[in-house]
């Protein structure tokens, strides 16, 4: 297994919040220099992952790219929405990612590329709500997609506790 920890993308609100640009450039030019590097691994060896916005952004590069990724791990999505969000309705972009996460939630059929797909989320986040209503439509939409909860919050080491089981195991069966 090869990992490609990329650098920090500058204003992360807006470019890690459903950015056309980025996902543009995801799939453009950072996924070709991946390949020069690892010619062998195509999309079926990808995994795409991140953690808050960064779970966004990597959803979002997967429905505008769809031949981006082979597989998505994603933890703590910041996937927005109004009915449950009011406390980020502040957020610099608030209404692109409530407009994105829109499409996910109203799409039923997507079957041109649907990935196996993980999502963990805290029991405690004001994200969780929303996580499971994502993980329901993409499932509902054809992806092997499930939700596992672990009992914390918005934070690394939540993120870093659901890593083994959760990612060793669906990485072993996405790649065998």
């Amino acid at each position: 297994m090869r990992a490609a920890l990329l650098e920090p993308p500058g204003d992360r609100d807006q470019v890690y919040s459903a950015s056309a640009a980025y996902a543009r450039c995801m799939a453009h030019e950072v996924l070709p220099a991946l390949a020069e590097i690892a010619p062998t691994a195509g999309r079926g060896q990808r995994a795409g992952m991140g953690a808050s916005l960064g779970a966004l952004a990597m959803l979002h590069v997967h429905r505008r790219y769809p031949a981006s990724f082979g597989a998505l791990f994603l933890q703590s999505g910041s996937f927005f929405r109004r009915r449950f969000d009011s406390l980020e309705s502040d957020f610099v972009r608030f209404d692109r990612i409530s407009r994105f996460v829109g499409t996910i939630l109203s799409l039923r059929d997507w079957a041109a590329h649907p990935v196996p797909l993980r999502m963990t989320c805290g029991s405690m986040e004001e994200n969780l709500a929303n996580n499971r209503a994502v993980t329901g439509a993409l499932a509902a939409s054809g992806y092997d997609a499930s939700l596992h909860v672990n009992k914390d919050a918005h934070n690394w080491t939540a993120w870093r506790d659901t890593l083994d089981p959760h990612l060793a195991a669906f990485l072993a069966r996405v790649w065998t």
